[in-house]
């Protein structure tokens, strides 16, 4: 794990437009970011083409595209992260899902998808759908279920990282389980 300090620190003086911050970034999160991306592609079939360097590279040069995140402290940059990694998942997988299906929809349950780092493509484009949805109106469970599906983290860390209790967290993510499983379900 990164130094929470150090990671602190640089996102502050890249926010003071200290362009060097962003290259001393990178060694910083690069081996957390690139262990979160390897734990939910490893599930993938072996013909799977996004691998979790370029994946993680692909977020970096995102997020490092934004000149001013506005990442105040560790949490919040790997919550921005996380969403990013999802929405390159999303694409990545629409892109191939049109490439070998067409655009034919298959019945599944929310159970086959929403357990931790588990990332299957054929869910992939309905559960982002419904996290869009979500994130519409509440911000914050869509922010756990980033953190707990994308990014792959325990009740614990995703408490640590949207500074909350547990307890709280494990409430988040029962209520978001429940409404993406309803939306998900409403559109097959």
């Amino acid at each position: 794990m990164t130094q929470r300090s150090d990671v602190t620190q640089a996102l502050a003086e890249l926010s003071k437009g200290n362009a060097k911050a962003a290259a001393g970034l990178l060694p910083l999160v690069y081996e957390e970011l690139r262990e979160l991306a390897s734990h939910y592609l490893s599930d993938e079939p072996c013909d799977h083409t996004l691998q979790p360097t370029a994946l993680v590279h692909e977020v970096y040069l995102r997020m490092a595209g934004q000149r001013n995140g506005g990442w105040e402290n560790r949490a919040q940059f790997f919550a921005v992260a996380a969403q990013a990694m999802r929405h390159l998942l999303i694409d990545h997988a629409r892109r191939r899902r049109t490439a070998k299906r067409g655009s034919n929809r298959r019945k599944f349950s929310l159970d086959d998808v929403i357990e931790p780092g588990v990332l299957r493509e054929e869910y992939l484009v309905a559960l982002g759908d419904a996290m869009t949805e979500l994130a519409s109106f509440d911000a914050q469970l869509s922010q756990v279920v980033e953190l707990r599906f994308f990014a792959g983290l325990s009740i614990e860390e995703t408490a640590r990282v949207l500074d909350t209790s547990p307890t709280t967290v494990k409430r988040l993510w029962k209520v978001a389980q429940g409404w993406l499983h309803r939306e998900i379900m409403k559109g097959n």
